[in-house]
């Protein structure tokens, strides 16, 4: 087949050669987009005078039926034709002659190129945002069922003090809510045309590049020519945007883990969503929380893999930036399938309350409601945290819980304890009390559900 820059050449491309620079193998996935981009900038060569009405709209008719062929599954791709934008050129002057090698006027494979992955990565963001916003419905549902269901928050993996479930859980909604607001921004910063940048310098052609933005729904159309073709910087931040999402997703089911030990048991999974072992038949393992926890490490590399190839191309197109849409097609497959399966899986989650529960109550959880009640009977709160450390202490020493004290041991640590004291030892009580904003308490919960799924069902 010949090359369409074969002009200047005299010798065939090695075939080593080929296979080692063909793109199209995982790049026609981006055939719609590159279909798109094409029509629109046939419309605006026509609608220019740049060639015929009549060449535009044959032009047009062709690439609509590419697409119906592609779609079906009845178009090849090849190898020989090196990527998605050639393998569809061709396709299309097979389909109308003549007329169809003027579709790439006033445009290079360059600028053609970064159209493309905008175009992708701009629908991708959508589709994930829509994921992240589906999994924090489940989520917000999960915590109004346990709005009273007591468990024990921890800091460094200890014990600390009693929450709510449904306060935990909302925790995450958070997360991810930040996530969704961290795509939506950068979409401002993907959504910007480079077509018509051509190779590098613009072209001497009379195009309008703002009506090919109008026609593409892009905002506005990159100022400088250079940049708009060397630009992956929308590539890279939706790959940090898709770190910290895989962050959570593997903080949350590192959680799930944990909480599906005999040690933990706060949690059971149905067997549908759990896996065995192959040589003890007592196993009933997460692997869906572990996998998506062993999966950030995937995204990671994808971010670093184009922050590295990136590093030290000057300016402006170089081939190395054909390694751009591998990390990028990796990363959103990964993401989309991990908020896919978690989501499906989070509803079928049974939480032990019963064992959250006591656990809330053990290990002096709530020691600070002792050091925070001194402080209503006037003790400065340094003074009383080390006198709620001394009786701790004296728990320990004589096994104990708080609860188990009597007024008169409290007595020996504080004139001012009383039997009111008692009240503020229980974790119900404990978790009531939090009623900052923010806190934990059924109140302050209950209005940081409503606030979320005022934001969930705009």
């Amino acid at each position: 087949m010949k090359k369409l820059w074969s002009g200047r050449f005299q010798e065939k491309t090695a075939g080593i050669v080929e296979a080692f620079t063909e793109s199209i193998s995982f790049e026609k996935r981006l055939w719609r987009y590159d279909i798109a981009g094409s029509i629109a900038h046939a419309t605006m060569l026509g609608r220019q005078g740049i060639i015929s009405r009549e060449d535009s709209e044959k032009i047009v008719d062709a690439l609509k039926e590419i697409a119906g062929e592609i779609e079906s599954g009845k178009f090849r791709f090849r190898e020989d034709l090196e990527d998605i934008h050639t393998n569809i050129e061709t396709a299309l002057v097979k389909k109308i002659g003549p007329s169809g090698k003027k579709l790439h006027t006033a445009r290079s494979r360059n600028d053609q190129v970064a159209l493309d992955l905008r175009l992708y990565v701009r629908a991708e963001i959508g589709e994930i945002e829509s994921l992240i916003k589906y999994f924090q419905k489940k989520l917000v549902n999960g915590a109004e069922q346990h709005i009273d269901s007591v468990m024990p928050g921890f800091t460094h993996m200890q014990r600390a003090q009693p929450i709510l479930l449904s306060h935990h859980l909302l925790a995450y909604v958070e997360m991810f809510q930040r996530d969704r607001e961290r795509l939506m921004d950068t979409l401002k910063r993907v959504n910007v045309l480079p077509l018509g940048a051509c190779a590098l310098a613009g072209t001497s052609l009379p195009i309008d590049r703002d009506y090919v933005a109008k026609l593409l729904g892009f905002d506005s159309v990159a100022e400088n020519s250079m940049d708009a073709v060397s630009d992956r910087d929308f590539g890279i931040e939706f790959l940090s945007d898709a770190s910290i999402l895989i962050m959570h997703l593997s903080r949350m089911a590192e959680e799930l883990v944990l909480w599906s030990t005999e040690e933990f048991s706060f949690i059971e999974l149905p067997d549908a969503f759990t896996t065995g072992s192959s040589i003890m038949p007592q196993k009933k393992n997460l692997d869906v929380a572990e996998l998506i926890r062993g999966k950030a490490g995937r995204v990671y590399g994808s971010l670093i893999s184009l922050l590295t190839t990136m590093k030290g191309l000057p300016l402006s197109y170089n081939r190395d930036m054909q390694e751009d849409k591998a990390p990028i097609f990796d990363a959103v497959d990964t993401v989309k399938t991990c908020l896919s399966v978690i989501g499906e899986m989070f509803p079928h989650i049974r939480f032990n309350k019963s064992r959250m529960s006591d656990t809330a109550s053990a290990a002096y959880a709530t020691a600070t409601d002792v050091a925070e009640y001194l402080v209503r009977k006037g003790i400065p709160f340094r003074e009383a945290h080390e006198t709620t450390g001394k009786i701790v202490l004296h728990c320990l020493e004589n096994k104990k819980n708080l609860s188990e004290l009597d007024l008169a041991e409290f007595k020996k640590f504080s004139p001012l304890i009383g039997s009111d004291v008692y009240k503020y030892l229980n974790a119900e009580n404990s978790v009531r009390a939090k009623r900052s904003k923010g806190g934990t308490s059924p109140t302050q919960v209950k209005k940081q559900l409503k606030r979320l799924r005022g934001i969930l069902n705009s």
